[in-house]
């Protein structure tokens, strides 16, 4: 099959490393490195982070093209990840990126981290169609960083409508994990336990913010006082309790999210719902959002596995994107740990 447009993408933004070739908005390759060493220390350390980028990057991208059938002269552009996210993790990426553009010619195209997990909903699979959202529609993206609800307009005209005041969703699931005692990313375990838990076996709050606005760091401290409480009661109380704190943790979670995602909905009057960033694989949030979406009459669109957690392909397709307006990158430009749209 001929291709018009073929992009790598590159995406360094925090612990992953990642690389994928998308050709005319197909992903043909999407390939991560990740790095266990911060498991250890319960979170990501930035200085492991980027030295491990740099042992992986130059792998990770050669197998991604490989696997696509690529080489370096089969590039049209080439897309990386600027910013939001750790700097010494977005200079190995950003570095590597510019170095290619050099060596090779090819036209290169910055993105927002951000934007991408929102444009990924658009990335297509070889030889399968799936229906795509149509403009405007509302997105929930939810992740270890962020925890944003955004008016899509076109690809590159998006309005935040509310956003976290403290912490994210994604790094409440991870402060309420470690409490717990759990591995780091502690989500997916959270997630696991909660699906044999009662999720109303404990009360937990849900801040009401002003607006569209989030807050989570009262969900966090209400949850450390109840295990602090108890403990004394019961030393064993972690472990006897592990499923229920789970899902009653989930539970305030997702319900502060669907909660502000029905009232963006009501006041904006649109019905297309989509969600992105990491937290959009938990199965509570998947199926609250398929539920209200049977209640309320929403039209969902909830991205594959794939392509919730960071990934290259999403970098690879704003990048098509960008290319198809012709918006290339024509200098040098600094990563940046804050960007907005």
């Amino acid at each position: 099959m001929t291709y018009r447009n073929i992009i790598l993408g590159i995406e360094s933004s925090c612990d992953d490393t990642s690389a994928s070739v998308v050709a005319d908005g197909i992903c043909l390759s999407n390939k991560t490195a990740n790095q266990a060493i911060h498991e250890i220390y319960g979170g990501v350390v930035p200085e492991l982070a980027s030295r491990a980028h740099q042992a992986n990057i130059l792998p990770v991208v050669d197998v991604a093209l490989r696997e696509a059938g690529m080489e370096l002269k089969d590039l049209n552009a080439i897309a990386y990840t600027r910013g939001p996210g750790l700097m010494g993790s977005l200079l190995v990426g950003s570095s590597f990126a510019h170095g290619l553009h050099l060596a090779t010619g090819v036209p290169l195209y910055e993105i927002n981290h951000m934007q991408a997990h929102i444009l990924a909903h658009f990335i297509q699979e070889k030889n399968e169609e799936k229906e795509l959202p149509t403009f405007p529609f509302l997105c929930l993206t939810v992740s270890g960083g962020h925890t944003q609800i955004i008016r899509v307009n076109s690809y590159f005209e998006m309005d935040i409508l509310g956003e976290t005041k403290d912490d994210a969703a994604g790094e409440a699931f991870d402060k309420i994990g470690k409490i717990m005692n759990l591995p780091y990313p502690a989500g997916p375990y959270i997630d696991s336990l909660a699906q044999h838990g009662d999720e109303n076996a404990f009360d937990l709050p849900i801040a009401d913010m002003q607006s569209l606005n989030f807050s989570f760091s009262g969900l966090k401290t209400a949850f450390l006082y109840l295990v602090q409480r108890e403990i004394k009661k019961n030393p064993n109380f972690i472990e006897e309790n592990k499923t229920n704190l789970a899902a009653s943790a989930q539970k305030a979670i997702v319900s502060a999210l669907i909660r502000k995602l029905k009232k963006a909905s009501k006041t904006s009057g649109i019905k297309e719902i989509a969600i992105a960033g990491g937290v959009s694989a938990n199965s509570g949030l998947r199926q609250a959002l398929l539920t209200h979406a049977e209640k309320l009459n929403w039209k969902v669109f909830i991205p594959p596995f794939a392509y919730c957690t960071d990934n290259a392909a999403m970098i690879a397709m704003t990048g098509y994107l960008k290319k198809l307006e012709n918006h290339p990158t024509d200098e040098y430009k600094a990563p940046a740990a804050r960007m907005v749209f």
